[in-house]
């Protein structure tokens, strides 16, 4: 794998905290942007030993603007202002220096004159023994496209002046990637790479605000990659991001998805990993409770059908069962559990995902730099492979093969049920985890990395207190579905869960129904009862699809939500929400119906605002 490099522009906080979150990553390099290195309260030399200091090297000083085919007077200060830089970088210990394609309207046009000032500048650079690159810049008033720009590079015809390639640039002006292939490798002095989402924008406002790490949009950035490939290109790979959901999140977090980032477009462009891991299912949901939340959410999971089918060989763990899904409600006092509930709540702590192989699945993690976890387990039981997740949760995981793929029989006692029933549900559907706004890029590239999964167009959603982005991740089989949200609005059930939840979780667990009439008229019998939907909402649907009056009918006694795609449909019921954490939802699925029921969000939504408990007023407030 080539050397690994980042911009410091890419992160949040001061230099040295971005320096320091870089080298925790693991990069190799860096390259330092100007204005970091202009609001640093110290000189060249000290930002140069900090640099070394944390292992890494300087990949690049940058950038250098409007430049090239300047008329004079500009001209000569150009060259003025590359001597002051090339100065600064001897002291820095940066032998690179990027130079942006020129956007000044008083930049003159032509090739030549272009490639004349680059070999001129490539003298002066030998002098300070450092290099120069050229960058084109897809919004350069005369050069935007790398193909202009690697022509008055070879025509500068100087060891001193190569051509860099950036992926945003050359993927968002739709530019051809065979050409890349015919540019020397050791012309090529760095290349940079970024993602971005496809919006219809100007490119540079698109540049500015929207660029991520490549996986996290929806440029064909491995497809470029294995263009620079064919190059023989050996140098390193560098980040260079603007994002302003970036400039406001974790340089930590966000330096490892850097990291996580280059690591796996590597292995698109030249395989090294073992495969991202086929998910077969869900093996078992965990919850951490206490004794009191347990019995509550016991007599909820009875009422939906299911039954306790086992107890832990050494652990005050049930299991609760029901078709193909298992449900472990954990009473440890002590123990990751424990540490969960008393952080977060009642809530989900881990998620097991039956894989096809684990071994594979593990060393991938390791590949992509995902912390494992582990913690002591009593003799005869197993040890069952995890890593951390979402909000600090786990994600255990099982196969159909060997030991692991026997759980219940090795670990689990089983408890005598008084008569089996036929099953109301029969598989988790899926699972929607809700998150800061500012972490959804980070899950996704994490569950895109690691499994075989395919992403699905973000949604933004309304709920009545702002707006809510929604981004599903789905296995072509439909095995494992994940829905991510996040909202910048504080007031949305989104929000309000990560606010009272202390972090990103489960926020609720779709069961699938083979007949969800039957299952909510048994579930009903029960004395369970579901999230109340309008009237209103009902008189629209019946005119919106031109359903039956006895379909309508079923559909409003049982508070049950529709959609159709076709001649697909989807019908959908929630429960209240549980401790004010969490809830479950039943779905049934007909004729291959893809989706999450997205226009129905919003009556949800808004139909649990109203439930939600009323805000108390100070008393001094109210006396007021």
């Amino acid at each position: 794998m080539n050397p690994t490099s980042i911009a410091t522009v890419s992160l949040s906080g001061d230099l040295p905290e971005k320096l320091q979150a870089i080298a925790a990553a693991g990069f190799d390099a860096v390259e330092v942007f100007e204005n970091d290195f202009l609001t640093f309260d110290g000189g060249p030399r000290e930002v140069g030993r900090m640099v070394a200091d944390l292992g890494m090297t300087i990949s690049a000083f940058q950038p250098f603007r409007d430049f090239e085919g300047m008329p004079e007077p500009l001209r000569a200060r150009g060259f003025a202002r590359a001597e002051r830089k090339f100065a600064i970088m001897n002291e820095l210990g940066a032998e690179l220096m990027l130079i942006c394609s020129n956007v000044s309207p008083q930049a003159l046009g032509g090739v030549d004159r272009a490639a004349a000032d680059l070999h001129e500048l490539g003298d002066l650079a030998a002098r300070f023994g450092v290099r120069v690159g050229y960058e084109a810049l897809a919004w350069g008033r005369h050069v935007n496209d790398y193909r202009d720009a690697w022509e008055i590079v070879r025509r500068a015809d100087h060891e001193r002046i190569g051509v860099i390639l950036d992926s945003f640039h050359t993927l968002a002006r739709q530019s051809p990637l065979g050409p890349i292939a015919s540019i020397p490798g050791d012309r090529i002095f760095l290349v940079q790479l970024a993602d971005a989402p496809k919006l219809d924008m100007d490119v540079l406002s698109w540049s500015r605000h929207f660029r991520c790490f490549p996986g996290q949009g929806d440029l064909p950035v491995a497809d470029f990659m294995r263009a620079v490939a064919q190059t023989g290109y050996t140098g390193p790979l560098s980040h260079e991001i603007f994002n302003d959901q970036f400039r406001a999140g974790s340089a930590r977090r966000l330096a490892t998805d850097g990291m996580r980032s280059l690591i796996a477009l590597a292995d698109q462009a030249k395989p090294h990993l073992p495969p991202r891991a086929q998910v077969l299912g869900v093996e078992f949901i965990e919850f951490a409770l206490d004794e009191d939340t347990a019995a509550e959410l016991s007599g909820l999971l009875s009422a939906l059908g299911f039954r306790q089918t086992g107890a832990h060989v050494s652990k005050s763990v049930a299991r609760w069962s029901q078709g193909g899904i298992n449900l472990l409600l954990n009473t440890e006092t002590d123990g990751f559990a424990q540490s969960h509930a008393i952080m977060h709540g009642p809530g989900v702590c881990a998620i097991a995902l039956r894989v096809d192989d684990v071994g594979r699945t593990m060393a991938r993690a390791d590949g992509l730099k995902i912390p494992r976890f582990e913690q002591p387990v009593g003799p005869g039981e197993l040890q069952i492979p995890a890593i951390r997740g979402v909000g600090g949760s786990l994600i255990y995981f099982t196969q159909p093969a060997g030991d692991l793929g026997h759980i219940w029989e090795k670990d689990f006692v089983p408890v005598r049920q008084a008569s089996p029933t036929a099953a109301l549900l029969q598989s988790v559907d899926h699972i929607s985890q809700s998150m800061d706004y500012e972490e959804m890029l980070s899950w996704l590239l994490f569950y895109s990395a690691l499994f075989q999964l395919d992403r699905i167009p973000q949604l933004a959603i309304a709920d009545p207190g702002g707006l809510v982005e929604s981004r599903p991740l789905v296995s072509a089989s439909g095995s494992l579905r994940f829905v991510l949200n996040g909202s910048q609005a504080t007031r949305t059930l989104s929000s309000r869960f990560v606010s009272e939840h202390f972090g990103s979780g489960v926020q609720h667990i779709a069961f699938d129904a083979p007949d969800i009439f039957a299952a909510v008229k048994a579930m009903r019998a029960a004395g369970l009862s579901f999230l109340d939907i309008p009237e209103n909402y009902y008189e629209d649907l019946e005119a919106r699809h031109g359903l039956e009056p006895a379909m309508i009918d079923a559909l409003r006694e049982h508070h049950i939500l529709y959609d159709r795609d076709g001649e697909a449909e989807f019908l959908q019921v929630y429960t209240h929400v549980f401790a004010q954490r969490f809830f479950f939802e039943i779905v049934e699925r007909r004729s291959g119906y893809a989706g999450f029921g997205a226009v129905n969000a919003p009556i949800r939504l808004a139909a649990q605002a109203r439930e939600a408990r009323p805000v108390t007023m100070p008393r001094s407030l109210r006396e007021r």
